[in-house]
């Protein structure tokens, strides 16, 4: 945990905690996944944190074997399915990624891979990254966001990975269609979009995001759908912004909610993509 806490998940684990999963980075900057339990009712209050990671790196030579980033995790009345998102060096990218699947049966304190190979493999446009960040399983279909990459965009003499939004269903985990239907792409200056986080709100799917610009710019978008598959991008209604100084006055991303009593939180990263750790915001309202 000597660098970053990167892509912060929340999850209930009773009426009175919440635990946030997310990405420790060593002085490396090879990331971990553990977690932090906060009080539900005082979120920035820390009740916990993990001693050891939940899921560690993959073993040499497999996709996941210098780094894992958290995608998602969704309990079921079988265990905690963890979506996460592993990172291996190559000699000609500055990296890929792609996404894992692993399983608690111990409420979330540690997860077993299903698979040393990836869920979401390459496949046409998604060349160097297919990360899932958002998962919902419906009627027997396991629905799925996730941010894929095809190349990369060099500022300033060096490469930043370009990305885009796409949806893809399937009834078994270990069988996810490699092509997917295209959701959300950059517009305008945007050369990338990604980290999508999606819920059913008022009858109709929420998605939050980040998006990246030339110019520097690292901020969260939103954008509404009737299908989950066809988007509407509506920025002006994220409902939070930069702050003016601070750990979060120069980037904002990664926003991740959960639902306590008539209160939706926020959490997410603020300058660095999680170097100053990571935040929480509060709204009165309802998410479903």
């Amino acid at each position: 945990m000597a660098n970053s806490a990167l892509t912060p998940t929340p999850m209930r684990l009773d009426d009175e905690t919440i635990r946030v999963y997310a990405g420790f980075r060593d002085g490396a900057g090879v990331s971990r996944i553990g977690y932090v339990d906060v009080l539900a009712d005082a979120p920035a209050k820390i009740v916990r944190v993990s001693h050891r990671p939940v899921l560690d790196i993959g073993r040499d030579g497999c996709f996941d074997d210098n780094g894992v980033i958290l995608g998602d995790v969704v309990p079921t009345a079988d265990g905690i399915y963890m979506f996460y998102v592993g990172f291996q060096l190559v000699a000609k990218a500055k990296f890929l990624a792609f996404t894992g699947l692993a399983k608690s049966s111990n409420g979330g304190e540690s997860f077993t891979r299903l698979s040393e190979a990836p869920i979401l493999d390459r496949g046409p446009g998604q060349t160097t990254i297919g990360a899932v960040h958002s998962v919902m399983f419906e009627r027997g279909l396991w629905k799925i966001w996730f941010a894929c990459g095809d190349g990369w965009q060099y500022i300033g003499g060096k490469p930043y990975p370009q990305y885009h939004i796409r949806y893809v269903e399937t009834p078994d985990l270990l069988a996810v269609p490699r092509l997917g239907h295209d959701c959300l792409k950059p517009q305008g200056d945007e050369y990338r979009i990604g980290r999508p986080r999606v819920y059913r709100v008022g009858g109709q799917f929420v998605m939050y995001f980040t998006y990246g610009t030339t110019s520097g710019d690292y901020l969260p978008g939103i954008a509404y759908s009737l299908d989950g598959r066809n988007w509407v991008r509506k920025d002006q209604d994220v409902g939070i912004s930069l702050s003016a100084s601070g750990w979060d006055s120069r980037t904002l991303c990664y926003p991740a909610l959960i639902q306590h009593r008539d209160n939706v939180l926020m959490f997410y990263n603020g300058n660095d993509m999680g170097v100053e750790g990571f935040g929480v915001a509060r709204s009165s309202g309802t998410l479903g």
